[in-house]
């Protein structure tokens, strides 16, 4: 049954997934009918979507739940870079690197590999594989794709801190959406935005929403605060571009994801060390302002690097170095749905370190489920914003009487 058009569309949360979900609902609706807001916290991507490596592949997921994530995805992605104008858009190769103190390796993986075996990685290393060819992985600088998103639809950004929702009864049954109350980061004061329709898309303060919805679903969320470095362009050379994936290395406890960028710096991830960040603190939005980089791993990360290439040994210089974090439910699969109970209330949180990657698929099926009253993109029932929630609490509701695993 199709929803009745809205008026007031608000999303909360400025990230990729968020700024996606706006998007494809401004393509879909009327704007003389229809507003839509983005109301963020701080700023557009300033979280773990202007700090993320910006990898995805099309097969990774294949066999499992997120598959058709993974493959809708990757395919709306380059349609949509080229629609938006993305300079940072390319498909890569990827190389499966273990570590090791033989720089032998070099030699005889530039001999089967020729040119995905990239010229910066020339120092002490193991085994090397291929790990994608570059016809199902890619990458993209998320910021980027957010910003050309927000100008390419002409989005309207309201910065501030969400504290919870306004509604109205409907027949003593179900509440119906009608304002998201927030704090405006500049004037620090409470301020209202007429909704009929809230999307809450927050990362992992998407968990925040528990208490915003009185407490009729339960969102169990752990974030994964985790550090990454970025190395500055090598002179005035273009950085070859293969992406590697490698294997832990117990001398630095890393286990680093290494990006080339189109700008021809290079990201890293996969330091280690990391820190859980509880729903408890989360709720009380920790690392919402500022989330730092930890010095020890930064230094760790930099020497497992160097110990693979020489040529960042002797002449690499540093960029930045950052952190922030992956929002985890506790079966590693993504909220998305309707809030029981709420007209007009919706859920898309917790995607993990695949937010980036998955973000267009998301974006699509969640305007599908607003407007149309459901997703006919992507099947939404394994994502259930339920499933956690044993009993659906209130008048008219039911015990859901679920069994639900905490695995990952």
């Amino acid at each position: 049954m199709k929803a009745a058009a809205p008026k007031n569309i608000v999303v909360i949360g400025g990230g990729i997934q968020g700024t996606s979900v706006a998007y494809q609902l401004s393509k879909k609706i009327d704007p003389s009918k229809t507003t839509i807001r983005i109301l963020e916290a701080k700023a557009p991507a300033s979280a773990a979507s202007g700090k993320g490596g910006g990898f995805m592949a099309a097969s990774w997921g294949d066999g499992g739940p997120t598959e058709s994530l993974h493959r809708l995805s990757f395919d709306m992605f380059e349609d949509l870079a080229k629609e938006l104008g993305c300079k940072s858009y390319r498909k890569l190769p990827v190389l499966s690197v273990s570590p090791g103190s033989n720089n032998k390796m070099v030699k005889v993986a530039r001999d089967q590999l020729g040119k995905t075996m990239p010229s910066w990685l020339d120092g002490n290393m193991g085994r090397i594989s291929v790990m994608g060819e570059g016809d199902d992985t890619a990458q993209i600088t998320p910021k980027e794709f957010v910003d050309k998103m927000i100008e390419k639809a002409d989005l309207e950004v309201v910065l501030g801190k969400c504290i919870g929702v306004e509604t109205e009864d409907i027949d003593g049954e179900e509440k119906a959406i009608t304002g998201v109350k927030y704090i405006d980061r500049e004037t620090k004061k409470e301020c209202l935005l007429e909704a009929d329709v809230c999307i809450v898309s927050a990362g992992p303060w998407t968990c925040q929403a528990e208490d915003w919805f009185d407490n009729v679903i339960e969102l169990p969320m752990e974030g994964i605060k985790s550090t990454s470095i970025v190395w500055k362009q090598q002179d005035d050379d273009e950085t070859d571009a293969t992406a590697l994936f490698c294997g832990e290395d117990p001398r630095f406890n890393t286990h680093l994801e290494v990006y080339p960028r189109p700008d021809n710096t290079i990201y890293i991830c996969g330091i280690g060390g990391s820190d859980y960040i509880s729903k408890e603190e989360l709720k009380n939005g920790a690392f919402l302002e500022e989330c730092n980089a930890k010095e020890t791993r930064v230094e760790a990360a930099s020497n497992a690097f160097k110990e693979m290439s020489s040529t960042y040994r002797e002449n690499g210089q540093l960029d930045r170095v950052q952190a922030c974090m992956r929002p985890c439910a506790v079966d590693a699969l993504p909220y998305m749905g309707k809030v029981p109970g709420f007209r007009g209330a919706y859920i898309n949180g917790a995607h993990n370190c695949w937010g980036i990657c998955w973000s267009q698929a998301t974006g699509l099926a969640i305007s599908e489920l607003v407007l149309e009253g459901e997703s006919k993109s992507i099947d939404l029932t394994p994502f259930d914003p339920c499933r956690f929630t044993a009993t659906v609490k209130g008048r008219g509701r039911k015990k859901r009487g679920q069994n639900v695993g905490e695995q990952w």
